[in-house]
């Protein structure tokens, strides 16, 4: 089983992956629809990264918004034909480089 350090290295492997691509701007996301499932997919595996760390180390982390993460990762899976890609871009844009930093202190 995999632990909380592997589950946070899940989460920064995947922030790499949709920085490769969310770095080519908006207007490309817009366009590619093979960019907005990439972005998608690993927006998705952050979730369900963060989904399955355990209750004690989201707790000792508060720093770390889980409960949006979480809640993300469902819609993303739920509500595929519902979502907005203005939402899912201002996620990258705002609060992707946010995580990443976060991670990155808990890791260090």
């Amino acid at each position: 089983m995999r632990d909380d350090k592997e589950r946070l290295l899940d989460i920064k492997e995947s922030i790499e992956r949709i920085k490769k691509y969310a770095g080519r701007g908006r207007d490309a996301f817009e366009k590619d629809e093979l960019i907005q499932n990439w972005i998608i997919h690993h927006l998705q595996i952050i979730g369900e990264a963060a989904v399955r760390i355990s209750e004690d180390f989201q707790k000792r982390s508060p720093q770390v918004p889980w409960s949006k993460i979480i809640g993300m990762r469902n819609v993303l899976v739920h509500d595929y034909f519902g979502i907005d890609f203005d939402v899912v871009w201002n996620v990258v844009e705002r609060d992707v480089p946010e995580l990443e930093a976060r991670i990155n202190e808990l890791l260090s």
